[in-house]
């Protein structure tokens, strides 16, 4: 039986695992990538387009919020992929519900990206 980790050893371990994972979607996942590419190249530009720490926050965080989904979705996938490459309706339908989640995500970055930008260009 593997030993329980607690209190500051367990947060060491639970960070590790974090990383190994964050690892692992940077080499397997394309759309990741993209993503990751995509908020590298932006990051910088929500210091000028936010005017003040809320609008930077809203940024950021849909900026994050798609990492985050599409790590959600790649998990998914892996579990799904993981039970058999077999077609099953409710394989499918998980991925497409992962998929969803991920392009709702890119809409909502979007907007906040686009108004916020609106508003900063023509306010």
């Amino acid at each position: 039986m593997k030993p329980r980790h607690t209190g500051l050893t367990h947060l060491l371990h639970s960070t590790r695992y974090s990383w190994k994972g964050l690892k692992a979607a940077f080499r397997n996942e394309s759309a990741f990538r993209q993503e990751l590419a995509i908020t590298a190249v932006l990051l910088p530009f929500a210091w000028w387009i936010g005017e003040g720490p809320l609008s930077w926050l809203l940024l950021v965080g849909s900026l994050f919020l798609v990492l985050i989904v599409e790590l959600l979705n790649s998990a998914i996938e892996n579990v799904v992929d993981r039970i058999g490459t077999e077609h099953h309706e409710l394989s499918g339908r998980a991925k497409d519900i992962g998929s969803a989640a991920v392009m709702l995500s890119l809409m909502m970055a979007g907007l906040t990206w686009g108004l916020l930008g609106w508003e900063k260009w023509m306010g």
